[in-house]
């Protein structure tokens, strides 16, 4: 199967899902699911796929039949999708795609060239734009990459700021070169800033939120210091350059992570600045 045509049909059969089984990122091609092609090179490794790189595509190598692992509901709604699209040429799944699901053509760079000026108004409508100048915080906690990405797409966020003091993650797509890598694909740009993190050893034993208050009063000390100050002026520098900016840590919930005490400190110093935990 060709690697473009997998992923137009895996957002098909994710849409039509009562679970999802993907979730996907508006990419440079439309619909596109990081953690499907993570799989995918999980399978490659396994050789359970081999890879045809001249055809761009990915050939089933063992003897297993996955389809019978399936849900009853999961193979009735491959059968249907196979019955439906196996005769779509890769141009006919991508102008399917971006017809019924526009908000995940708003990324692509080939859409003028498959679709009409009414399908395109259409794919228009759902590119988001906000000239509100506003900081924001977000926590990867619990949520998949394509969700956390789609929040920062969403709020048209020019800019990701990683205050974490180490940006290694064991999830996946959350250490520095993925997220970097990810972010570049969307036309986010991603600054990694760890002057203004909390080093990892002060972060254990946080059993309550009397010890992470006691932690943040510590921390906001530290905001003060030469180091710290080096990484808030460079946030500072690119929030008056781009005026929407994020600023990220793992936390979901924002009064147990630094960035919330980050975040005030600079919208006090800015002032003209909202801000807005997403």
């Amino acid at each position: 199967m060709k690697k473009i045509d997998f992923q137009k049909l895996l957002m098909i059969l994710s849409a039509k899902q009562d679970k999802p089984a993907y979730e996907f990122v508006p990419y440079k091609f439309g619909c596109f699911s990081f953690q499907s092609y993570a799989d995918i090179r999980t399978m490659i490794k396994y050789k359970q796929i081999l890879e045809n790189t001249n055809d761009e595509c990915w050939v089933k190598n063992d003897k297993i039949d996955y389809f019978q692992m399936l849900k009853d509901r999961d193979q009735f709604l491959v059968k249907k999708i196979k019955e439906k699209f196996e005769n779509y040429s890769s141009e006919d799944l991508i102008k399917y795609t971006y017809r019924e699901y526009p908000y995940y053509a708003i990324k692509s760079t080939i859409a003028e060239k498959v679709l009409t000026k009414s399908e395109l108004k259409d794919v228009e409508k759902e590119i988001p734009v906000n000239n509100q100048k506003a900081l924001f915080t977000i926590g990867y906690e619990g949520i998949s990459q394509e969700n956390y990405l789609n929040k920062l797409i969403k709020n048209d966020i020019k800019v990701l700021c990683d205050v974490r003091r180490n940006a290694l993650s064991m999830k996946y797509g959350f250490s520095k070169n993925q997220l970097l890598k990810a972010c570049t694909g969307l036309g986010i740009e991603y600054f990694h800033i760890p002057e203004v993190g909390i080093e990892s050893n002060k972060r254990k034993e946080l059993k309550s939120q009397k010890d992470y208050d006691e932690l943040f009063a510590s921390y906001n000390m530290t905001l003060r210091n030469d180091h710290s100050v080096k990484g808030i002026n460079e946030i500072i520098e690119l929030l008056n350059q781009n005026e929407r900016v994020a600023i990220t840590c793992f936390e979901a919930n924002i009064h147990q992570c630094h960035r919330k005490h980050l975040a005030i400190k600079l919208v006090k110093k800015l002032k003209r600045f909202d801000l807005v935990h997403i």
